[in-house]
C-alpha cells in the first residue's frame, strides 16, 4: 500500500525534524548489506551526530563477515523502528554509504559514540584491538508513524 492508501488507517509520514529526533532518542536498528544470494542484516546500536551520519562499533576478529561486507558494500540500508503499541509506532528507514573509520578520527567521534549502548563484550574486545568503526553517511531518508486510534476507532474522531 501507498503512504496515501495507508493516511484512510492514521498512518502519516515523518517530517525531516521528526526523523532527526527520533535517531536522537534511539540507539538500536537493523543494517542492511548486501550479501552474496541474500541480505546480510545485523541488529546494531549506533551513535547519531545529530545531522546525516550514524556511527557503527563492530566487534570485529580475524574473520569478520559484517567487516567485509560493509568494505564492499557500495550502498547500505538502516531500519530504526519503535513500537509502543499496535495504534502507536514509528519507523525510519534510511539508506546510504558505508566506510570505515581511521582509529586516528576515533577521537573525534567521542561525544556522538559515548552514549551508545554496547554489550559488556565491548569493554573487553576493545582492549584487545579487535573492534572498528564504520561511518553511515544518510543519504535518503523516509519515515512513517501511527499514533492513535484509526479514523474509525477513534471516538473523538466520530465526534467531528
Amino acid at each position: 500500500m501507498s503512504i496515501d492508501e495507508l493516511r484512510t488507517y492514521g498512518v502519516d509520514e515523518m517530517t525531516d525534524d521528526e526523523i532527526r529526533n527520533f535517531l536522537a532518542a534511539r540507539r538500536i536498528g537493523v543494517l542492511g548489506l548486501p550479501g552474496e544470494t541474500i541480505p546480510y542484516l545485523l541488529p546494531i546500536s549506533y551513535g547519531f551526530d545529530g545531522g546525516d551520519r550514524l556511527y557503527f562499533t563492530y566487534l570485529v576478529g580475524s574473520s569478520s563477515q559484517k567487516k567485509t561486507l560493509s568494505d564492499e558494500a557500495e550502498s547500505a540500508r538502516f531500519l530504526v523502528f519503535a513500537v509502543d503499541t499496535i495504534y502507536n509506532w514509528e519507523s525510519v528507514l534510511l539508506s546510504g554509504r558505508l566506510r570505515g573509520v581511521p582509529e586516528t578520527e576515533w577521537d573525534d567521534l567521542e561525544d556522538v559514540l559515548t552514549d551508545v549502548w554496547k554489550p559488556e563484550i565491548f569493554e573487553s574486545a576493545s582492549l584487545s584491538g579487535d573492534v572498528a568503526v564504520y561511518e553511515f553517511r544518510i543519504e535518503g531518508q523516509s519515515g512513517v508513524k501511527h499514533q492513535g486510534l484509526p479514523p474509525g476507532l477513534d471516538p473523538a474522531a466520530a465526534d467531528e
